[in-house]
């Protein structure tokens, strides 16, 4: 494949490439280029114009326009390959290809250097339903292709740019709930907020446009290769979601955030924003703690892993853990030990059996069941005016008994951080924090009743033994009953 021409192919003085992302084009050459030179007559020069979703539409002369040089490309331009079975007449190799003067075919799937270090990972097509392949599709044997290098590969930084025509399935995972409305108003339209349909049938609705719009191919992709941008089209919808983690919280050293952007069609009647513009310094001129740099509101990566062959990234994701072998002594992972012959044999851990009855387990035959007001989390009220003062009081008090309390991230998924099956004690604040202690020994179960009975939030130092708390039967149904009637209106469980 030819190189795209551009001045200094992407690089300026400052090492930073100043780039354009255009949505589905659709055959629409004139208005794209003209909202093209405009910008760069108010703002200066950029080096490169990347399109993705359907670059061509229905009208065939508007494009010999332009292979027969009558009219001229003003940016170095990189596109994608076919969507749909009409477009592939205009490709004529999977490999990639000079389509006319400053308009490079990317291929059908790989990666792309610049000279100014500035890295771009492409997949043409939409995924492959059946087992047949048409040429404007991919399959997980693409994926493969594309993302088998980077799996055995320690050394692996990152790329700087994705491109993909499909979106990737549940992007909006974890999400604010701010940034979900955005999203269900951009999908299902602005009046489906205001009918009469429930979160369940909202959730259900764009589960259903997710399972005809999108890939769990792509989502591998963007899980394996993690871009510090990735760019999708022909949803005909603008959606710029929350910057998303590529490491494990405690569990791996911080790299760069993925920040996911959808973009709209050219010329689009509802004026969604189809062309976006970014500065970008190429990872490889940028050091490693400059890519490790956390925005406030980053997430939880969306993606979980596919069970794809031959990639150790996916081992890495599952979060391993691990058991002594009690024969030899050695640390093994878990699910297998060594048989004396040397052999690994596949047995079931024993379920760890409580020594006597639980009075809290719901499943328990002991569980004082008038007392439920509400299945969730425990949740204890605090007065207002020391709701703030809570974060301290609770370091001061883990301080004082020699024990770490960490701060994770406002939008952090506990099921991604610990274990599943480890012991932790975790605690959300009024003022937004969010407390976790993942237990290794002894820890006082009382720790949390403690902390609230302090005198500077509740003062009910007698109250920290929940066995002093006891009353009759009759007096303890009445209080439950009572604040059961109380937070009715905010129970959401309901």
């Amino acid at each position: 494949m030819s190189a795209p021409k551009s001045s200094d192919a992407y690089l300026s003085n400052s090492d930073t490439v100043r780039c354009l992302v255009c949505g589905d084009v659709k055959g629409q050459f004139s208005v794209l280029f003209k909202r093209v030179n405009s910008l760069q007559k108010k703002g200066g020069k950029f080096e490169v114009l990347m399109c993705v979703g359907d670059f061509f539409g229905s009208n065939h002369a508007a494009w010999e326009d332009y292979t027969s040089g009558r009219l001229k490309v003003p940016i170095s331009t990189l596109i994608l390959g076919p969507n749909k079975k009409e477009h592939v007449q205009y490709y004529e190799s999977k490999d990639g290809q000079e389509m006319c003067e400053n308009v490079t075919y990317l291929g059908s799937r790989g990666c792309y250097t610049g000279s100014s270090g500035l890295k771009i990972a492409y997949l043409s097509g939409i995924e492959a339903q059946q087992q047949t392949q048409d040429a404007w599709q991919f399959t997980k044997d693409d994926i493969l292709t594309l993302t088998g290098p980077v799996a055995s590969d320690n050394n692996y930084r990152g790329i700087d740019v994705l491109l993909t025509s499909q979106w990737p399935q549940s992007v909006q995972k974890y999400a604010t709930p701010s940034q979900i409305c955005q999203f269900v108003v951009k999908v299902l339209g602005r009046n489906y907020l205001n009918s009469n349909a429930d979160f369940n049938m909202m959730f259900a609705d764009v589960d259903q446009m997710e399972a005809t719009c999108t890939s769990l191919l792509v989502g591998e992709v963007a899980r394996l290769l993690q871009p510090r941008y990735h760019f999708c089209g022909l949803n005909g919808i603008f959606y710029e979601r929350q910057p998303y983690r590529n490491h494990q919280i405690f569990a791996e050293s911080g790299i760069h955030v993925t920040r996911f952007i959808g973009l709209a069609a050219v010329g689009n009647l509802n004026k969604d924003k189809f062309l976006y513009a970014f500065s970008i310094k190429p990872l490889s001129h940028i050091t490693t703690e400059e890519q490790s740099k956390q925005p406030l509101d980053a997430t939880e990566s969306p993606y979980k892993p596919l069970s794809t062959p031959g990639s150790n990234r996916d081992d890495l994701s599952q979060g391993t853990q691990f058991f002594y072998d009690m024969h030899g002594g050695d640390t093994v992972k878990a699910g297998k030990r060594h048989s004396e012959s040397g052999g690994n044999v596949n047995k079931k851990r024993k379920q760890v059996q409580p020594p006597g009855p639980c009075w809290f387990c719901l499943g328990s035959p002991d569980v004082e069941k008038h007392l439920v007001v509400s299945v969730g989390m425990q949740v204890v009220p605090v007065p207002q005016d020391v709701a703030m003062d809570l974060k301290e009081c609770f370091l001061d008090m883990a301080q004082n008994i020699s024990i770490e309390l960490h701060e994770i991230p406002t939008h952090s998924d506990l099921s991604q951080i610990v274990p599943a099956g480890a012991p932790y004690f975790y605690a959300e604040l009024p003022c937004g924090a969010k407390l976790l202690h993942r237990i290794s020994s002894k820890f006082p179960l009382q720790f949390a009743r403690e902390a609230l009975a302090q005198p500077a939030v509740l003062d009910l130092p007698h109250r920290v033994d929940w066995r002093n708390c006891a009353t009759t039967e009759a007096e303890a149904t009445l209080m439950a009953t009572t604040f059961k009637e109380a937070f009715q209106q905010y129970d959401f469980s309901l």
